[in-house]
């Protein structure tokens, strides 16, 4: 459960950015969203390795 302390006086739209913050960094949305459908072992690691060479090739660029 996430719990967000209000302070007396505080702004109503900072304290629902801070719950919104919190909210994201626990990841529930995402996870919801990659458990709505069945990837295949073969499909998930052929985008892994995508990533992979995507990811190398930046840092190849970068330096």
């Amino acid at each position: 459960m996430i719990i967000v302390p209000v302070k007396e006086g505080e702004n109503i739209e900072k304290c629902l950015k801070k719950f919104k913050r919190k909210f994201e960094k626990t990841g529930v949305v995402k996870e919801l969203r990659r458990r709505q459908c069945f990837d295949k072992p073969s499909v998930v690691k052929r985008i892994q390795k995508e990533r992979a060479v995507y990811v190398q090739n930046l840092q190849r660029i970068e330096e």
